[in-house]
Parts: structure tokens; C-alpha cells; sequence
């Protein structure tokens, strides 16, 4: 490329402001603007150019690939400072990874206004679209719905076709959903208080402490499923034994009723 300049002093290619950004991939304005950010180094200035070499168009590359796995732009300039400041940026990424890793693996299934028809009859109403809205399960489009998940979409309509009115299974939803998330903040406010509160200090993480968070985080995390999912199953079984023995009592009263 003629318009790539070799530096004399190391041989390695320099890039007027224009060429980086074009070997980057992004406009003038957005590299201009990580500069003012500081998520660039300073340029070598050269009267009144500015030459940029192989280190800022990797750096440019890195903020490409983090914006890209989600991070924000101040997340990036704290990574970046870390690394300047002689922290493993790898080991703090590992970490955020860790920490906001998906817990669900749940599969979106899309059903046509036919499918729902024929599962929902005339419960298909207005109201209860609305609702199913609210809660956050499902998207409207012309062709029909998207369901954020296809194990709750399968249970709703077995529910509804063994009897159960929509609205109610849109009810029992909106207070299980309130339950699992007090569980949920219980579980976090749990991390965050006993296993995490480094991040929250003014200084940075000891060498080391980030990739040790990181393996503690992944070994706790199944930990709480597995302590939710027993207390539930524990839970339905005190419940359920307490609701029969009350419908049974209530059956031998009527019975002693219809006696006298």
C-alpha cells in the first residue's frame, strides 16, 4: 500500500489517521473518538502529522472484539487500564465472562396465528397477549408470536389442554416469576457481599486473584441450581402431602354431612 509509511527506526508499518482506520475497519470520526476516550495510545507526531504504528491497530482490534462480545466502552477503558497498569487483562476478561454468563439455555420457538389458535381456541384473547407481553415471554409480529422459550411455551399449552384456563396459567406464571427472582437477587446479593466484594474496592485485584475469583465463581455457580432445585422439590413435597390430607378431611366431613 503507498499510502503505508515504514518507520525508519524499527521497520515496522506506520498509518496516517485515515489508513488506520481503513486497516481497522472504522471511520475517522470513531477513531478520533476512542482518542479522546483514551482508549488509544498517543500517536508519534511528526511536525503536524500523526503516525500510528502496529500497536494502536491491534489495540483498535481488541476494542473490536470486546465491543463485540458485549462489553461497553467503559468497561474497555478499565480493562485497558489494567493492562497498563501491569493487571492480566485476559484473567479480568475470563472473570466478567464468568460473571455474566448466560444461566438459562432456553430455545425461542416462533407459532403462527393458526398454531395458536388451534392451542388456545378463544382464550386467545387480547388480554391475555397483553399479559404474556408484560411478563417479557413473547414478541408480536404480523406471522404470529416468538416465544423466549419453548420448555414454557410447551408447558403452557399441555396446561391449558389438560383444563387449565390461560389466565390462570398466565397468573401462576407472573407470581412464580416474582418468587424466582427474590430467589435469584438472594443468590447475587449472596456473591456479591462473600465472593466478589474485591470488585468493589478502589484497588486493583492482587495478581492472580482475578483467574481465582473466576474458578470459584464457575464452581459455585451449578451450586445454586442444585440448592434451588432441592428446596423446590423438598417444598412441593411438605405441600402437596399438607393440600391431600386437607382435601381428604374436607371429603370425610361432607361424608359425615351427608349422614345426618
Amino acid at each position: 500500500m503507498d499510502k503505508v509509511r515504514a518507520a525508519v527506526e524499527d521497520g515496522q508499518r506506520e498509518f496516517r489517521v485515515e489508513e488506520l482506520a481503513q486497516a481497522a475497519g472504522i471511520t475517522t470520526r470513531t477513531l478520533r473518538f476512542y482518542r479522546e476516550r483514551k482508549l488509544l495510545q498517543p500517536p508519534r507526531r511528526e511536525g503536524r502529522i500523526a503516525w500510528y504504528g502496529e500497536a494502536h491497530l491491534s489495540r483498535l482490534r481488541m476494542i473490536a472484539e470486546l465491543l463485540e462480545r458485549g462489553h461497553t466502552l467503559g468497561g474497555i477503558a478499565e480493562l485497558i487500564g489494567a493492562g497498563e497498569s501491569g493487571r492480566d487483562v485476559a484473567e479480568l476478561i475470563g472473570l466478567e465472562a464468568a460473571i455474566v454468563a448466560p444461566w438459562s439455555d432456553e430455545t425461542p420457538v416462533h407459532l403462527d396465528w393458526d398454531e395458536l389458535k388451534a392451542a388456545f381456541g378463544d382464550q386467545l384473547t387480547e388480554e391475555n397477549t397483553a399479559e404474556s407481553i408484560d411478563q417479557g415471554f413473547i414478541t408480536v409480529a404480523d406471522d404470529g408470536i416468538t416465544h423466549v422459550s419453548r420448555r414454557l411455551m410447551d408447558a403452557t399449552t399441555a396446561l391449558v389442554a389438560e383444563g387449565v384456563p390461560l389466565s390462570v396459567v398466565l397468573e401462576a406464571s407472573r407470581r412464580t416469576q416474582e418468587h424466582v427472582t427474590a430467589i435469584a437477587e438472594i443468590f447475587t446479593s449472596l456473591a456479591r457481599r462473600h465472593l466478589l466484594g474485591a470488585l468493589a474496592a478502589d484497588a486493583p485485584l492482587p495478581p492472580g486473584e482475578a483467574a481465582r475469583l473466576t474458578e470459584q465463581i464457575l464452581r459455585i455457580r451449578p451450586l445454586a441450581r442444585t440448592v434451588t432445585d432441592a428446596q423446590f422439590t423438598l417444598a412441593m413435597d411438605r405441600r402437596v402431602h399438607t393440600e391431600y390430607e386437607e382435601l381428604i378431611r374436607q371429603r370425610l366431613e361432607q361424608q359425615e354431612e351427608g349422614k345426618d
